[in-house]
């Protein structure tokens, strides 16, 4: 079974106007990429990014959805919004978002539940700590987390999962390409047991993936794409790992 890799940007809070430019580098770069592309803005440029990239295959997404539709919850954004601005997908349980903001797992299930009513892409994150690695509990963990957070409804086409090592992101620091198999194995193992079509749910790995190293992380058996920080915040980067994908 081939599965099409996705290479996801995550810009975090990084980006104005001005940066489109390096997403129209990108388009001409990438005019016909042999995986899925996918970029989350900060909610700011969603809607001009939908418009930059008019014409060519590559989604626009966001980083965050409220679990409500519509309401009383002031700086926040529903799905229906983002789908609304144009956008595709939706990054969920981001680490990030679990430690800055207190998401626990029954709020990123909601979330991504609420991805899934608008029609969005729900790419859920999951990850240990450092300190949860070394004390060796990192699979309970991570299986934990996905057992808690996949969204009822989920299926290959709506829900892509995205495995980050906590501990990878932003520092540069990598795991050992054996511990990438073993946790994104026991991911599909335990996916095929929850959903039918779980052999072809899309397992992204998000850890401080960047040029010198994507090719051999995305040549891992289970791993389906990434889900970039740093890197696709320039256009060669962001390229680069595409074309290792």
């Amino acid at each position: 079974m081939t599965i099409r890799p996705l290479i996801a940007g995550n810009w975090k809070m990084n980006g104005l106007a001005a940066s489109l430019g390096e997403v129209h580098a990108l388009r001409e770069a990438q005019a016909a990429p042999a995986c899925d592309v996918l970029i989350c803005p900060p909610a700011t440029l969603i809607g001009a990014m939908v418009a930059a990239v008019q014409g060519h295959p590559m989604m626009v997404g966001a980083q965050d959805c409220h679990a409500a539709e519509s309401g009383a919850h002031t700086g926040d954004l529903s799905a229906e919004m983002i789908a609304d601005a144009g956008g595709s997908a939706v990054i969920v349980g981001h680490s990030e978002r679990r430690a800055d903001h207190g998401e626990d797992d029954a709020a990123v299930k909601a979330k991504a539940e609420a991805a899934l009513r608008a029609g969005l892409i729900a790419i859920v994150c999951i990850g240990e700590t450092e300190e949860e690695r070394d004390a060796g509990r990192a699979l309970d963990v991570v299986l934990g987390q996905l057992a808690a957070s996949l969204p009822a409804g989920a299926t290959a086409e709506n829900t892509v999962i995205a495995y980050e090592p906590v501990w990878a992101i932003g520092t540069g620091r990598v795991p050992e390409i054996a511990d990438i198999a073993q946790m994104h194995d026991a991911l599909r193992d335990d996916l095929k047991d929850r959903l039918s079509d779980g052999a072809s749910v899309r397992l992204l790995y998000g850890g401080s993936m960047k040029p010198g190293n994507a090719a051999e992380i995305l040549a891992v058996e289970n791993v389906n794409g990434g889900l970039i920080g740093g890197a696709s915040l320039k256009a060669a980067d962001f390229g680069a790992i595409i074309a290792a994908a």
